[in-house]
């Protein structure tokens, strides 16, 4: 190696290993795929040493990209966030600020929270993420992630945010007047249930609680779904009990499209939460974020 490798490729290294996948980490750089790969195939000649696997539908570190990108990581964040206290010297937030989140709470973000942030700190650019499942939102490059309180990730740094949660069984009045009402959850084992896929594949298991007893639930039904809003609809349609948040069935409860059933075992749970490493420094950019945030948007 006659020269030290570039800033740029390093970052671009780091964003192919994170992604395991060329056209992602081009996205997130702004590159095209054939750009990055002729990078990187610069990048490993200069080095002398092969660091990715690459084969038609993926991509992964060789032994020694992974002892690479174990070092670099720590690296760039320390580089990141240098650069991120030079940044608080001016006038105002800047730079991009990266939140991961599920979808219903994108929307809640979208409605409340964001239009009041990007037009209050007009030289921040806000990249919001949704995906179902949990990450590391650090080995994924994420400033903060939004979840619900019952789901963070330990030694994480949370702000509340929505106030509580309520998940509701409801029906249509069609399917209710043919099928009779649940009068308990173990009631709902004879039921045609509308599941929910989780991000691992597996169907959800509803929860129930009333007076201290919980109670957990493994329904069955002929419709699985991995999206509220979907399974709110279905049940409107007459194909049977779903279990979602009451924010998202609201409209069609008002509409008297949906009824709920067993409200009295279905309490609030802890909101939704934007959370953070505590260990890492803050940027000024989630620090604004959160300021608003804690205004109600």
């Amino acid at each position: 190696m006659n020269e030290k490798p570039a800033l740029n490729d390093l970052t671009a290294f780091a964003a192919i290993v994170v992604h395991r996948s060329f056209r992602k980490a081009a996205d997130e750089l702004g590159l095209s795929p054939s750009t990055l790969s002729h990078m990187m195939r610069t990048f490993e000649h200069n080095l002398g040493v092969r660091l990715l696997h690459r084969t038609t539908r993926s991509v992964s570190p060789t032994e020694a990209g992974e002892r690479l990108v174990s070092r670099l990581q720590p690296l760039l964040r320390d580089l990141d966030s240098a650069l991120e206290e030079v940044n608080t010297f001016r006038d105002g937030p800047s730079g991009t600020l990266r939140i991961n989140a599920s979808e219903p709470a994108a929307r809640l973000l979208l409605q409340t929270v964001v239009p009041t942030f990007l037009a209050r700190y007009p030289d921040v650019s806000l990249d919001l993420v949704t995906e179902g499942r949990l990450i590391d939102i650090v080995a994924g490059g994420f400033d903060a992630a939004v979840r619900l309180g019952e789901a963070l990730p330990q030694d994480m740094i949370a702000v509340s945010f929505g106030g509580p949660v309520r998940f509701l069984a409801l029906a249509a009045p069609a399917y209710l007047a043919a099928h009779g009402a649940p009068q308990t959850p173990d009631d709902l084992r004879s039921h045609a249930c509308i599941r929910i896929r989780m991000p691992s594949g597996k169907p959800y298991r509803w929860e129930f609680a009333r007076r201290g007893q919980e109670l957990t639930v493994e329904v069955s039904g002929p419709l699985t779904l991995d999206h509220p809003g979907l399974m709110t609809e279905a049940a409107v349609d007459g194909m049977g009990i779903a279990y979602v948040p009451e924010r998202t069935a609201r409209p069609y409860l008002a509409a008297g499209k949906l009824v709920a059933v067993l409200e009295e075992w279905c309490p609030e749970i802890p909101g939704l939460h934007l959370y953070y490493p505590g260990h890492r420094h803050v940027p000024a950019t989630l620090k604004a974020f959160i300021e608003v945030l804690k205004e109600g948007g």
